[in-house]
Parts: C-alpha cells; sequence; structure tokens
C-alpha cells in the first residue's frame, strides 16, 4: 500500500478545490489539510477510487466529503435519488458527518440528508420525495428506504464506506454488500477504515475499481520524546465542553495553560466564552499577525493572562516556562499532534498535566493516543460541585497557612480582639474563611449545575479457564455446553444462544443490565447482526455494549445497559427490523 506523495507543506489552495469550498474552509477556520486531507484530496478530486486506512480522528470527514462537494452538481437529482451516499456505523456520526458537509457546502446550495433510526420516518419521506444531493445513513436505514423503495440508488456518483471496519464489527455486511449491488458500476468509490483486515480487502476487490491505496502512517515517537507529564481524560457530552473545561481549571488551578483547539473559529468562541466566565484568556491562531501573536505570548509569560486558547499550527515551538498545563479541548485528529501538545509543559524536569475533553463516541481515540504514546491516559469523571467547593476551601486553607508562617499580623489583632469580645472567636475566623472564600470565587461563574457522568468504556477483561468459568455479566451459566455454543437451532420454543460476528462476549461490563423482548425470532429470519446494527444504530449504542442475545422461533432476547434500556426500546418501536414494525418491551420472564 502506497504512503502519500503530496508534498506534507501542501495547501488546501494548493489541492485544486472550488472557491467556494475554500471560503467555507477558511470561514470554518482549518488553517492546514491533515496528512489524510493531503493524500486522499488529489485521487478523489480526480475521479479515482479509493482505499484509506488512518485511525479514527485524522480528518477523513474533510477528506472525502470536500472531493465529493467539489465533484457534485446541484439539484442534478430526481425525486427518490441521490447523488452521492456515505455510509457510516452509527446515528451520531451520520449526523456529525451530514453536518460537516452541509457546513462545507452551503455556499454551493447542496441539500444533505441524514437517514438514521429514531427519526420520524415519514419526515425522510417528505425530503426523500423532492431528491437530495447527499445522503448519509446507517446501512439499516439505507437498506429499509431501499425496500420500502423511497431511495433510489440508480443515480448515485460517489459511495463512501466510512469506518468500514466499525460497519463489519456491527454486523452490516450482508446491508452493505445489497446497498453497494443496488449503485451504478461506474459510481466513484471511496472506502476508509482503521484497520485492513481481510474482509475489508474482501469489499475493495468487489466493489471498488483499481483503487488509490493509501496508508497514513503515524509519526514515529523516539523513546523519551513523550514528556513524563500526568495524563487524564473526562468523557462529556459536546454541550457541557464549556462547562467541564471550567470545573476543571477550577479545581486544576493551573499557573498557566494552553487549551487546544481545531480551528480559529473554536479558539475564537471558546476564547469568548472563558472570558465571560472569569478567566484571562488570550487567543493565538494562523489569522493573526505576527505582532499579535508576540503581544499575546509576552503577555502569557508576563503573568498578565492565565490560559491561551491556540491550534496547532500557532502554539508550534512555544516554551513557556510558568506553563503547568495543556488541555485539548478537542481530541486533536491527528495522535502525533497529541505528543507535540503535551510536549509544552513538564520541561526540563518541571511536572505538567495534560487533560483531554473527549466526547462519548470519541473514547476510543484514547486508545490510538496511549499506543502512540506508550503510556496509560487515566479517565476520571468530572469534578462535582461539591469537588469544586471542596477544592476551593483546600485553596483558601493553603493560603491563610500561609499568611499564618509569614506572621506581621498584629496590626490586625485590634479587629479580631473587637469581634471575639462580641462572637466566638471560632465564629469570627469562620466569618473570615467565608470572606476570603467568596471573595476567591468573585468574577467566576458559579455554576451549580451538576454536569453529565458518562461513564468510560468497559475494559475487556479475560476469559476464566476451568469449571467455575460464568456466563458473560457474572450469571451462573446452567446451560449444557451444547446449550452455550448455540450454533444450531435447538428444539422449537427453546431460545437459541447467537454469537455476534462470530465472537463470544466474555468480558463482564461494569453496568447493571435488563433484558428486552423482541417480537420477531428465527421464523422472521431474525439474526444476531439485525439485533446488533439495529440497536447500534438506532439507538446509539457501541456494539461492545450489547450483552448475551437469544433467538427463539417467535421471539429474541437481548441484554442492554440498564440506563440505556427505554431509549433502545423507544428506537426500536419507531425502526423496522427485517422489513417490518415488531413488538418490543423489557422482558416479563
Amino acid at each position: 500500500m502506497k504512503e502519500p506523495s503530496t508534498p506534507p507543506d501542501a495547501s488546501f489552495d494548493s489541492l485544486g478545490l472550488k472557491p467556494p469550498l475554500l471560503e467555507a474552509i477558511r470561514a470554518l477556520g482549518y488553517e492546514e489539510p491533515t496528512p489524510i486531507q493531503r493524500a486522499a484530496l488529489p485521487p478523489l478530486l480526480a475521479g479515482k477510487d479509493l482505499l484509506g486506512i488512518a485511525a479514527t480522528g485524522t480528518g477523513k470527514t474533510a477528506a472525502f466529503a470536500l472531493p465529493l462537494l467539489h465533484r457534485l452538481t446541484p439539484g442534478a437529482r430526481a425525486p427518490h435519488t441521490a447523488s452521492a451516499l456515505v455510509l457510516v456505523p452509527t446515528r451520531e456520526l451520520a449526523m456529525q458527518v451530514a453536518e460537516a458537509i452541509h457546513r462545507y457546502g452551503q455556499q454551493l446550495g447542496v441539500t444533505v440528508l441524514p437517514l438514521y433510526g429514531g427519526q420520524v420516518i415519514s419526515q425522510q419521506f417528505r425530503v426523500l420525495k423532492r431528491g437530495v444531493d447527499v445522503v448519509v445513513a446507517t446501512p439499516g436505514r439505507a437498506l429499509d428506504h431501499l425496500q420500502r423503495k423511497t431511495l433510489r440508488l440508480d443515480q448515485v456518483q460517489m459511495v463512501v464506506l466510512d469506518e468500514a471496519d466499525e460497519m463489519l464489527d456491527m454486523g452490516f455486511a450482508d446491508d452493505l454488500e445489497a446497498i453497494l449491488s443496488a449503485t451504478p458500476e461506474k459510481r466513484q468509490t471511496a472506502l476508509f477504515s482503521a484497520t485492513l483486515p481481510p474482509r475489508i480487502s474482501g469489499i475493495a476487490e468487489r466493489h471498488l475499481r483499481e483503487p488509490v491505496r493509501l496508508r497514513i502512517a503515524r509519526e514515529k515517537v523516539e523513546p523519551g520524546a513523550v514528556p513524563r507529564v500526568r495524563q487524564t481524560a473526562y468523557i462529556v457530552p459536546r454541550a457541557f465542553k464549556v462547562a467541564a473545561l471550567c470545573r476543571v481549571l477550577d479545581v486544576e488551578v493551573p499557573t498557566a495553560a494552553i487549551v487546544f483547539c481545531r480551528t480559529r473559529t473554536e479558539v475564537d468562541e471558546l476564547t469568548l466564552s472563558l472570558n465571560g466566565r472569569g478567566w484571562r484568556a488570550q487567543a493565538l491562531h494562523g489569522g493573526m499577525t505576527q505582532e499579535q501573536r508576540n503581544r499575546v505570548i509576552k503577555q502569557l509569560k508576563a503573568d498578565a493572562a492565565d490560559l491561551l486558547v491556540a491550534t496547532d499550527v500557532a502554539a508550534r515551538g512555544l516554551d513557556i516556562p510558568r506553563l503547568s498545563h495543556v488541555v485539548n479541548f478537542d481530541v486533536p485528529n491527528a495522535p502525533e499532534a497529541y505528543v507535540h501538545r503535551i510536549g509544552r509543559t513538564g520541561r526540563a524536569g518541571r511536572e505538567g498535566v495534560a487533560i483531554t475533553l473527549v466526547e462519548p463516541r470519541e473514547h476510543r481515540l484514547l486508545r490510538n493516543l496511549e499506543k502512540l504514546t506508550g503510556q496509560r491516559i487515566e479517565v476520571v469523571a468530572i469534578p462535582t460541585v461539591a469537588d469544586l467547593r471542596a477544592r476551593h476551601l483546600e485553596l483558601t486553607r493553603a493560603s491563610l497557612r500561609e499568611v499564618l508562617v509569614a506572621g506581621g499580623l498584629d496590626p490586625f489583632r485590634g479587629v479580631v480582639e473587637d469581634l471575639a469580645a462580641e462572637f466566638d472567636v471560632m465564629d469570627v475566623a469562620a466569618a473570615a474563611v467565608k470572606y476570603i472564600q467568596e471573595s476567591r470565587d468573585e468574577g467566576h461563574a458559579q455554576d451549580e449545575e451538576e454536569i453529565p457522568a458518562v461513564a468510560p468504556p468497559a475494559e475487556k477483561r479475560p476469559r476464566a479457564e476451568g469449571p467455575e468459568r460464568k456466563a458473560p455479566y457474572g450469571r451462573p451459566d446452567r446451560k449444557a455446553p451444547a446449550e452455550r455454543a448455540g450454533r444450531g437451532a435447538g428444539p422449537a420454543g427453546r431460545p437459541e444462544r447467537a454469537e455476534r460476528g462470530g465472537r463470544h462476549r466474555a468480558e463482564r461490563p461494569d453496568w447493571d443490565i435488563t433484558r428486552l423482548y423482541i417480537g420477531a425470532g428465527r421464523s422472521a429470519g431474525m439474526r444476531p447482526a439485525d439485533l446488533v446494527g439495529a440497536i447500534a444504530g438506532e439507538a446509539g449504542l457501541e456494539s461492545s455494549q450489547i450483552g448475551a442475545i437469544q433467538i427463539a422461533d417467535a421471539f429474541s432476547l437481548v441484554e442492554v445497559p440498564e440506563r440505556f434500556a427505554d431509549r433502545i426500546v423507544t428506537a426500536l418501536r419507531q425502526a423496522t427490523l427485517r422489513g417490518r414494525k415488531v413488538p418490543v418491551r423489557r422482558d416479563r420472564g
């Protein structure tokens, strides 16, 4: 597989994109293409098929969205048709990709429709009836519309398979084959995957025509190049990221910190938000003159600012001695950028702290960073309001201790003696602490609302050996070995234990589980892959969060995390399984 041959310093301007796309990129604040974008844009713009192997979070969306929009003729579609189709594994990714394509193509007048479970399907029908330029869909929902004949793919000019390995792991292999078979033979196809197992190679051989093959190699990090800093991550929904950042900064109390963002626009918006919450924050990005940059850096070094909010490009080569913390407001597009970012702190033997805010669907990116750095990134809970108050009191206590040790208190004893004649001396001291505490908090937003806690992904655990082995989720396995294997259809009416994707679930997740009843079984052609794909695609769960699956003749049972049960029931009731609506509820035993 070829490495990219595009010059490493190639800019978006040099890649030949339409002016409206370049304007959109500049407006969004993107400063330079990532390696996968530099490598993929030229062949895709030339109309060639592409097989790209690159880790999640490397900027693949723009790598296929920009060429797709460049080659598209907006409005050239018939009812129930689309000019381009993007297939993704989950509804979260479908929304994210659709939003990105809409932003890039807004000046071109491109219409984009995401198709996934949980939406009102009648609304999808109305939009599809008019025809759209780009459909971004999960495989299950795309196939559903194909079978209903509400979506035709005979005019599709380009197909993109994003995170193809994840779609196969979720059991969408048959769906992908059916969808691709419904598209024109002469379409352009781009397939992106983090890995290249035989199944991905098989799809590429069957459905791609002489593809350009790209593998974006990770930059090698020399031993000792990664600073020995305390590395932590917080999993937080995007809507709460600013509040979470302020909460973490309040608890950490950095001497000075750089907060890294992906784009200029995000830098400017976050700087305004932080200043509005009482922090002394300064922006630094490629849209500023060198004089402006020098002035900002001078302010940070001189203790006239607490935080520097910056893009990777603007922060290259910075060496600020008082810098104690580096914060990744977003997981960096390229894992190598993480190493460069955290290298801003922990220098010359000084202690440093690296903090990363991770959205729930991005938690897998942490594993990429750990593999690259060879260091563990600890996932911790967002500090609560109680944690914040305790931390503030701890800082006040430390400040008072310093004052007591320094002495020079005689000028103030008269005030204390006067008050002690009227109040208990302990109450006087407590009032002084309260006054200091409130003065310390003044100017910082005191948001008492708790930030939703998001559980980190369960760690996989080795399967126990011998007679003491337990069934998944730690319950005694009372079935005979033949029943546990579940390879064939058991006696009529007895649920069949099924494996998903040929793999047995041996890990025990750290969550309470519940069992759902699905009113369709073997007689309706139900397969484990159908259930996994529906729950993951319609309700937005990771496939690893779905537990044991049992399929009987007339019904199926699926174990899921208790906290997601109602959401899954609602989503599946609105969806179709094997082409029809089925009853879904909590199992009553």
